[in-house]
């Protein structure tokens, strides 16, 4: 550059981006802490992931050492094989089923009942409401009972009936955050679709779904996560190693009268976190959208 030239603009901008990336004590200290904290969090998982490449016998022996020795993959092989005839990709492909049919059943419930809650005036809707918010604080081992003999009288033990059906009715939890989200949406759109020609349905369908995504994304999300580590439903209602969940099928590893497989399990652990992780990173950025997001404001 000449000397008399105006300096250009970008110039300029380049040498305040230098000077922004100069040593910052306060930026290395909290990269440092947050590093450290998120090594902290993920070490049980990467304790997992070195003991599924250790040999059974040796992996409590061994819990103080990250690293294998010997180095196997036969725990993986082992896993895989699965139990009763039938290999762990069946009980993967169950749960896939069993997740795939909640998650529908629960957006589409839950969805039609926060939209009542939140926009149909009808009698007693505040006390219902107030009712469904309540269901929230029963344990789930008050209505285990209840349902097991219900479903036992309607001959829907040993199959997946028991654990999708009740999705479908909706859940309390996801009924309250979209019923929020809801709210926040004016209802001049409401009054808009009305002169426009759309009855109550339609209202939904076209108006309501399409702004809730966010909050339909989330509900999604966690009801994927709790209904894949779902345990005590499976273990109650399904009896043949055919419908067994990836859950179920992890507790078979363990015996009580003979040596529990702890590497093949630790293997079989880290293939179902797979989807799980999967999911996470695909789909976080909806996780926060809807919980902090509050839909259209007016």
């Amino acid at each position: 550059m000449k000397i008399g030239e105006e300096v250009p603009h970008n110039y300029e901008r380049q040498l305040k981006k230098v000077s922004r990336l100069r040593f910052n004590p306060k930026w290395l200290i909290y990269h440092l802490l947050v590093g450290g904290f998120a090594i902290l969090l993920l070490y049980p998982v990467i304790w997992l992931l070195m003991s599924s490449f250790k040999v059974s016998e040796q992996i409590f022996i061994t819990a103080d050492s990250l690293i294998p020795d010997p180095f196997i993959f036969s725990n993986y092989a082992q896993g895989w094989k699965g139990f009763g005839g039938h290999s762990f990709g069946v009980f993967i492909k169950n749960t896939l089923v069993f997740v795939i049919l909640v998650v529908i059943g629960t957006l589409i419930s839950s969805s039609l009942i926060a939209y009542g809650f939140a926009r149909l005036k009808f009698i007693g809707r505040k006390f219902w409401f107030v009712v469904m918010i309540f269901t929230l604080l029963l344990p789930g081992e008050v209505i285990m009972v209840p349902q097991y003999i219900i479903f036992s009288h309607l001959g829907w033990l040993n199959s997946l009936k028991p654990l999708v059906v009740p999705a479908y009715f909706g859940h309390p939890f996801f009924i309250f955050l979209l019923v929020q989200f809801i709210r926040t949406i004016p209802r001049e759109l409401d009054e808009a679709a009305t002169i426009d020609g759309c009855n109550t349905f339609q209202i939904y369908y076209r108006i309501i779904l399409p702004l809730i995504t966010p909050a339909l994304a989330t509900s999604a999300i966690f009801t994927f996560y709790w209904t894949w580590d779902n345990l005590l439903g499976p273990l109650l209602y399904l009896n043949s190693p055919s419908k067994y969940t990836v859950s179920l099928a992890l507790n078979m590893f363990l015996s009580n009268e003979t040596v529990s497989n702890w590497g093949a399990m630790f293997a079989m652990s880290i293939v179902t976190l797979i989807p799980v992780f999967v999911i996470f990173f695909i789909f976080q950025k909806y996780v926060v959208d809807g919980i902090s997001t509050s839909g259209l404001k007016g």
